[in-house]
């Protein structure tokens, strides 16, 4: 019985700690600031005039 009551907290804990690490990655992601969407390259088309 302890070995399973220590599996079962091991498991528990593992499984506390992966999500605690993608909330914070998230939330890490979220906190950066968004780059302008601006082309570094931009196409003539055929029908536009100068």
């Amino acid at each position: 019985m302890p070995r399973l009551l220590a599996a079962l907290l091991t498991v528990t804990a593992a499984a506390v700690l992966a999500v605690g690490a993608a909330v914070g990655i998230v939330a890490l992601l979220n906190a950066t600031p968004e780059q302008p969407n601006t082309p570094l390259i931009t196409y003539e088309t055929a029908g536009q005039d100068r």
